[in-house]
């Protein structure tokens, strides 16, 4: 058996000059504002809006099991408009980690315990950046489950039944589905309104 890796792949040592020492942090990736983003290493000072924006307006919910594109930017924006003021920018930011480690389907999301390690550590340097509690307020959690309900009925309208949100009421919102250059833009709005 050949030890020559597929074509197509390559070693983290393929990519790295010979002369020059692995990265202490690790391996990074490329932001979409041409930052480095060290996803084992995060820093709140290397988190950038316009990445989380950019990023969350391209990644559609539910894994793209819906009947139209629906992007976690817009889930988010939603979100902030219908909890109370002081909770808004929590709910604006409960998904920013997505921006830099994806969307992970909820029932998948537990059995991958690193990835929850790495989603933590991303969101403590998100909560410094934007200054907001590392706990998420229980109104967000609550909007989080809530929402699924108006979700449901805009985008999976053959979903079987839901035994866990079908006492909840939903969110007063409006499932749209924008477009990603409509969600990144009225996500940023969103933020710039927040942080004043």
């Amino acid at each position: 058996m050949s030890s020559r890796p597929p074509q197509g792949y390559f070693h983290r040592s393929a990519l790295t000059a010979p002369s020059q020492p692995a990265d202490p942090r690790g391996d990074w990736m490329q932001t979409y504002t041409g930052r480095r983003f060290y996803p084992m290493s995060p820093r709140s000072d290397e988190i950038d809006p316009a990445d989380i924006a950019h990023a969350l307006s391209l990644i559609c919910r539910y894994a793209g099991h819906v009947e139209r594109f629906y992007s976690v930017a817009e889930h988010c924006v939603l979100m902030s408009q219908a909890v109370a003021p002081e909770n808004a920018l929590a709910a604006l930011l409960h998904d920013a980690t997505e921006a830099y480690v994806v969307d992970v389907p909820r029932p998948l999301k537990r059995y991958l315990a690193d990835y929850r390690a790495i989603e933590q550590a991303t969101w403590t340097a998100i909560a410094i950046r934007f200054g907001v509690e590392l706990t998420l307020p229980s109104e967000v959690d609550e909007a989080d489950n809530r929402i699924l309900v108006n979700e449901r009925r805009e985008l999976l309208p053959r979903a079987e039944a839901w035994p866990a949100i079908d006492d909840l009421e939903p969110l007063p919102v409006a499932v749209v589905a924008w477009a990603p250059a409509i969600a990144e833009r009225r996500y940023l709005e969103r933020l710039t309104e927040l942080l004043r």
